[in-house]
This record gives C-alpha cells, structure tokens and sequence, in this order.
C-alpha cells in the first residue's frame, strides 16, 4: 500500500521563504549601508521547521530541520500525568535578535497529537540602525491534537525595530493554547518604551481559511513624552502585557471565559477576559509592572484551563 505523497520542500534558504511578505511601516528603519552583516547572511537567517506524529502511544517528533541561530534539543516527555505529551524548548544560540535577524518556525501538529511549546529564555531584541528584525511563526494544530504555545517575554531594547507575526491554523477537534508577553523595554536600565518601533500581528484561521481571531499591536518610541500603549488595552501605565487565547470546541466558550475570570481573581493584577469570535474559545490580556506577578498570573490561568480541557494538572515547568 502507497503512503501519501511526500511533502513538497519549500526553498528555505530563499529570502521568499524567511522574509515577512509586509512589514509595517512604522518597523522599516532608515536606508543606509550597515556595519553588521546585511539580511539573508547565513547567521542573520534562523529556521526551524518541526512536524509531529502520534507513534507508539506517544508523541513523536518526526520531521525536523533546524539552522543556527534557531534550534531545539530533543523532545522531553516529562509530564506524569499527559505522558504521551511532547515538550520542546525553542532555542536562539545568539544573545538575542539583532539587526537584519529574520528567523522563522513552522510547527505542524498532526491528529491527536499533544505537544508543548516553549522557549529557553526571554527573547531581547537589540538596537537597530538601519534596518530592523522579523520573526514568522507559523503553527498548524489537525484534528484531535492539543497544542500549547507558551514563549517567554519579548524584551525591545532601545532603538530596537521588531516585528512578529503569529499564524495559527486551527483544524475543528482540535485545542491550542497560545500565549505571549511583552515588556516595556529593558526596565533595569531605564529603558521603557525607548524602542523605535513594536509591533505584532496574531492570525487564527481554521484550514479553509474562516478567521477565528486577528490580534494587532503597533507601538512606537515614547522618548518625546508620548507614552505608547497608555490605553487599558495595551499597556496602561504598566510595565508587562500578557496575553492567553485558548482556540478549543471541547468547552463552551462561555464557561472558559468565567474560568479566566476564576483564574485571576485575587491576584493582583489588572485583566479582562471575555468569549473569542464564532464562540471558538476566550482569551484574556492582562497587565502588572512586577513581572513576577504577570508570570504567575499567566501561570495560573494556564494551569486552570489544562485542567478543565483535559482533566489533568499542569507540570511544574520552572527553568533555571
């Protein structure tokens, strides 16, 4: 019996494939020849492409193709209670993204898979001149998986032009939990809001294309007095932003909502979560400037909502 024909390989090495197909104007940086390698060096593009399967009870990762300055370790199956559950740390070998950085992830999730997504550390974006950086982030969930996309926060440094782009395909029968966070600048040095230009754009779609959820965030340098993202739905006088969709037809949008709700109440910090489009899930953004709090608050409704989707606690993920 023939298997199903292979997947096309797609020229990852093209700047077609790596670059944004638009950046926001408010991210482009002025021309000029800079005195760091140009886009398309071959440390300047950072790839990983990861598929996984269910094989043998568990979750396997069985396509795989990574090149430096973005790589993963082997999966880990250390959680007791989903055992069959893959956990991958994203890794940057730099100390961070710099100018002319384009980096992209694909991440496919085939039926009934489980994997858990997260990164080693906080990802810096550092001072741009003349040109700015990119990260793709492209991740697939087919029917019956259950994906969580956890990365840890984005820090833009001063003078820092970063873009992200988030593009979720949801397959119905399947549950994503994504998360992300971002910070005001580099606090420790006085940074805040001194970056030139911020800005993120998340996509969820089902596989035919019907969009479930567009989430845009466009921030600029608040040196002249001009505090970006002063609004409740940004920043708001905080530090720290995070947020946490949960895409899933295994509960009532409604009743993940109120667990949101249930999650945060009491802890401190300001937040807001209400039903997604289509009742395909809820979501919630909230807000601190003690990053410790923020931490612990996404923390908590992550561990909340795993349990009412699966019925089983979440591990104890702390990294050194």
């Amino acid at each position: 019996m023939r298997g199903a024909p292979a997947r096309p390989r797609p020229d990852r090495l093209a700047p077609g494939y790596y670059s944004a197909a638009r950046v926001p104007p408010e991210v482009v940086g002025p021309s000029g020849a800079p005195d760091t390698l140009p886009a398309g060096s071959a440390a300047k593009v950072g790839i990983l492409d990861l598929a996984f399967a269910v094989r043998g009870g568990r979750t396997e990762l069985v396509e795989r193709y990574q090149k430096t300055p973005l790589q993963i370790m082997r999966p880990l199956w250390i959680d007791p209670e989903l055992p069959g559950m893959s956990y991958v740390y994203l890794m940057a070998t730099g100390g961070g993204i710099v100018q002319a950085d384009r980096y992209r992830m694909d991440v496919r999730c085939g039926p009934g898979t489980q994997v858990h997504l997260t990164t080693q550390a906080a990802s810096k974006v550092f001072r741009t001149e003349y040109d700015y950086a990119t990260q793709l982030v492209r991740l697939t969930a087919e029917a019956g998986s259950y994906v969580e996309y956890l990365p840890d926060p984005v820090i833009p440094f001063r003078d820092s032009r970063f873009y992200q782009r988030t593009e979720v395909t949801v397959a119905p029968g399947a549950t994503v939990l994504l998360g992300d966070t971002l910070t005001a600048g580099r606090l420790a040095r006085g940074e805040r809001h001194q970056y030139r230009a911020l800005a993120t754009d998340l996509v969820v779609a089902r596989p035919d294309g019907t969009l479930l959820v567009i989430d845009t965030l466009r921030l600029t340098s608040g040196r002249d007095g001009d505090v970006p993202g002063g609004g409740p739905a940004v920043f708001a006088g905080a530090d720290h932003v995070s947020s946490f969709f949960v895409v899933t037809d295994l509960r009532p949008a409604a009743e993940i909502a109120d667990t949101l709700h249930e999650a945060l109440a009491g802890l401190g910090v300001r937040y807001g979560a209400s039903v997604l489009p289509r009742d395909c899930g809820a979501w919630v953004r909230l807000l601190d400037s003690d990053p410790i709090r923020v931490a612990a608050a996404r923390t908590a409704a992550w561990h909340r909502v795993r349990e009412l989707l699966t019925g089983r606690p979440a591990p104890d993920l702390r990294k050194a």
